[in-house]
């Protein structure tokens, strides 16, 4: 049977008049901050056996609150409660609800605390669970990488600066710098728990309470790591929302970038991959279509993830101390941001296993474009040149071969003797794509056993 709650304020004995229905129906948070219950239930549980601890409540009112707190919980799981903008919040819809169970034992629930520090706490809860689950969401798309680049480790691909083919790489390497990109997402989210794992409950409204709250007992039963220091800023505290999602943001970022390249390289014109059908769509109009609209959906929600940052950002920026109404609208950004990340990553997991490398295209695409310049003059400095005088010899054989449409090692030997005398046979095999590859040696670079040792050491740390 479903329970209505009821119309009456808990906060109403100051007022005469009802308010307006319409009010009722804007000052409400209840559609979002209802997923907030499981987090309000447990800050309120700790809070009643710090109450008894410290003799502010009997130890039997404790216990029958507990009681009544925990058929709450399984109340609203199954749906049973209905929810009213009239009880405008989570936290008033819990209380109101215990009233129904316990009697009016439930009244002393509220006792040496106020909404303000109670919906701060319950959003701490709820984040440090949440950012938990992000962290190992993305050491499983990590491992996604790894598993990839371990088995493309001999795959050769065009590397790009300004989209334009630059030097070539190893795919393998190129994923890896993915790995790397996400390895700071981690340690930052990471990081950030340092911040959002401080307990505030204790400081009431502002000023902190008259009752000999035990804030040290609280914690420990909540698992946080330390208590706040201020009252004042316990309350009025959103910077661990803004740092989640700033963190969040950057890692959508890096998401984004991955689909603008998976985009492409889907596309005729690259043939480098082929996603599965799996994780794309076709055309209502265009038989033949085949759409990238995973990747783009992730790269279009990106933006959205940034919207939210930009949202809780100018939200916070001209709040005077301590609480204000403005700060019951940091919760929609947030809790969207978390959603998103979390679809996005699971989903990005599961794809990136899902798709198929044209090693033999990206090999061929190596050959095309100049992407041994830099190895020519390379060549002449190792035959003595200074590099500068070296690119540019480089520079005019590029120049000739584009005239004489071929690449370079197309050229013959009188033709790379008239551009420098220090050219000889040699040369074919330095500018090789294979060699190329093998002298990165420097650290960090794409040299065979460069990437191979990284891949290895990555897995070591994943645990693969």
């Amino acid at each position: 049977m479903n329970e209505r709650v009821g119309n009456k304020k808990l906060w109403g004995g100051r007022f005469s008049r009802n308010t307006d229905e319409l009010v009722e129906k804007f000052n409400a948070s209840i559609d979002v901050d209802k997923r907030l219950f499981e987090s309000d239930i447990e800050g309120s549980i700790a809070h009643l056996k710090m109450m008894a601890k410290e003799s502010i409540i009997t130890r039997d009112d404790a216990d029958t609150l507990i009681k009544g707190l925990l058929k709450v919980k399984k109340k609203i799981e199954n749906n049973e409660i209905l929810f009213s903008a009239s009880l405008e919040d989570i936290h008033m819809h819990i209380e109101d609800a215990l009233g129904k169970v316990s009697g009016d034992v439930a009244r002393k629930l509220h006792t040496g605390r106020s909404r303000n520090d109670q919906v701060a706490l319950d959003v701490r809860i709820y984040l440090k669970k949440e950012t938990r689950i992000i962290i190992e969401l993305l050491y499983g798309f990590q491992k996604s990488l790894v598993r990839m680049a371990k088995s493309h480790l001999d795959v050769i691909m065009p590397g790009y600066t300004h989209l334009q083919r630059a030097q070539p790489v190893l795919f393998s390497h190129h994923l890896m710098a993915y790995y790397e990109m996400f390895k700071r997402d981690i340690e930052r989210f990471e990081d950030c728990l340092k911040r959002i794992d401080v307990m505030p409950l204790g400081t009431a409204a502002l000023a902190g309470t008259t009752y000999p709250v035990n804030r040290e007992f609280t914690r420990e039963v909540l698992s946080f790591a330390k208590v706040s220091d201020n009252s004042i800023d316990s309350v009025s505290d959103r910077d661990f929302v803004m740092e989640f999602i700033s963190h969040a943001s950057i890692a959508m970022i890096h998401f984004s970038r991955l689909s603008e390249e998976l985009i492409l390289w889907s596309t005729s014109e690259f043939s480098f991959i082929t996603i599965s059908d799996s994780f794309t769509t076709g055309s209502s109009i265009m038989p033949q279509k085949k759409n990238p609209d995973v990747a783009e959906l992730v790269r279009g929600k990106a933006g959205r993830v940034i919207g939210n940052l930009v949202s809780i950002l100018t939200l916070m920026k001209s709040l005077p101390l301590a609480y204000n109404k403005d700060m019951q609208e940091d919760k929609e950004p947030l809790f969207d941001t978390v959603d998103t990340l979390k679809i996005c990553t699971s989903v990005y997991t599961r794809m990136l296993e899902n798709i198929k490398i044209h090693k033999d295209r990206m090999y061929d695409a190596c050959k095309h474009g100049f992407l041994n310049a830099t190895d020519l003059a390379d060549y002449l400095v190792s035959k003595g040149m200074a590099f500068r005088n070296a690119h540019a010899v480089a520079g005019r054989a590029v120049a000739c071969a584009l005239n004489m449409k071929k690449e370079l090692n197309d050229l013959s030997i009188e033709e790379f003797k008239d551009l420098s005398e220090l050219i000889e046979e040699d040369v074919y095999g330095f500018i090789t794509i294979d060699k190329m590859i093998s002298r990165r040696i420097s650290y960090g670079g794409t040299s065979f056993d460069n990437v191979k040792n990284a891949v290895a050491k990555a897995a070591g740390e994943l645990g693969l």
